[in-house]
């Protein structure tokens, strides 16, 4: 067994975040609804990113409970608009009703739970759902590998079909491309094994995605699939399997067979490679900042800037509106 990973020769400082996050100073600051501040980690986190000029944030909560979690943590909120409402479930609805509103570009989630966030973003009537299925990024800096990875769905979708991998793909296409990662990203569709079987029915479905990208179905980005992880990522690896590809040793974005293959593989990265992961939600009337509390200061940052890369492109396409 080789002592370093193949792509080790082609790594590179783990300093991709910090270009991300320089990219975002550059473009104009994002409108932000951040819901439910009232913990120290989450302040620190907005108060942060509002500094960096990435984001202009509006706090959503009870207005006690916040100006009483900056005070004992000595963190200076003086600057922030404050939206008074009684607890967290409040808080986000309150949130979306902004959005609607056009008061905001972005959500980012403060110390509430996920379920209750989404609960109010999820909602037929009255929350922010697009005709796009709503899915979650993990944009992940890899210091053993060349490239910024995206892991696509480790978060929201447990066990997606094949329409709802269809608009997964693309919402982490779009992320890709909208916010200057490049053109064209390669997609490995992850599976066990390389070959289609049909014993494994995530190979079925790679197949059957690579050809929906050929008939234009999933657009602007390269598909391979199914890839074990392996030949995803590792040049030899592929070489030794005899994969030719664009694809295969070379992945930008890995798209998961379900949730807790993606949860696991994001969670793999971050505590034996050491990866940063930023979290970004797509595929919503505007992109919504995942954070946990685990996350470190430079994860958190990241996870505003690429969605304020996101929201500056979309700000680009089409202003928000109210409805």
């Amino acid at each position: 067994m080789n002592a370093m990973p193949a792509n080790s020769g082609q790594a590179r400082s783990p300093r991709k975040y910090d270009r991300l996050i320089a990219a975002a100073k550059a473009v104009p600051p994002a409108q932000t609804i951040v819901v439910h501040p009232c913990d120290e980690t989450s302040l620190r986190g907005v108060i942060d990113s509002a500094a960096a000029g990435i984001i202009r944030p509006t706090l959503v909560g009870p207005e006690g409970k916040i100006r009483d979690t900056a005070s004992k943590c000595g963190l200076d909120i003086s600057g922030f608009k404050i939206v008074d409402v009684s607890h967290s479930e409040a808080a986000a609805a309150k949130g979306v009703e902004l959005i609607h509103a056009a008061e905001g570009e972005m959500l980012m989630k403060g110390s509430l739970h996920t379920d209750e966030l989404m609960r109010s973003i999820t909602a037929k009537v009255g929350g922010l759902r697009t005709n796009r299925r709503i899915s979650h990024v993990f944009v992940m800096d890899v210091p053993a590998y060349a490239e910024t990875l995206f892991v696509t769905d480790a978060a929201i979708n447990i066990f997606p079909d094949l329409d709802a991998k269809r608009d997964i793909i693309q919402n982490a296409i779009d992320l890709y491309t909208q916010t200057g990662f490049g053109k064209s990203p390669r997609v490995a569709i992850l599976s066990a094994v390389e070959t289609v079987t049909q014993s494994i029915p995530s190979t079925i479905e790679a197949a059957a995605l690579c050809k929906m990208a050929d008939r234009g179905q999933i657009t602007d980005g390269v598909l391979d699939g199914p890839l074990a992880f392996d030949n995803a990522i590792d040049v030899e690896a592929a070489r030794i399997k005899g994969i030719r590809s664009e694809v295969a040793g070379r992945a930008q974005i890995l798209l998961v067979p379900d949730l807790e293959a993606g949860n696991m593989l994001a969670k793999n990265l971050a505590y034996f490679a050491k990866a940063d992961s930023a979290g970004i939600v797509l595929g919503a009337r505007v992109p919504v900042v995942l954070t946990s509390r685990a996350d470190s200061a430079r994860a958190r940052m990241a996870s505003c800037a690429v969605a304020a890369l996101y929201a500056n492109a979309r700000r680009q396409q089409a202003p928000t509106v109210a409805a």
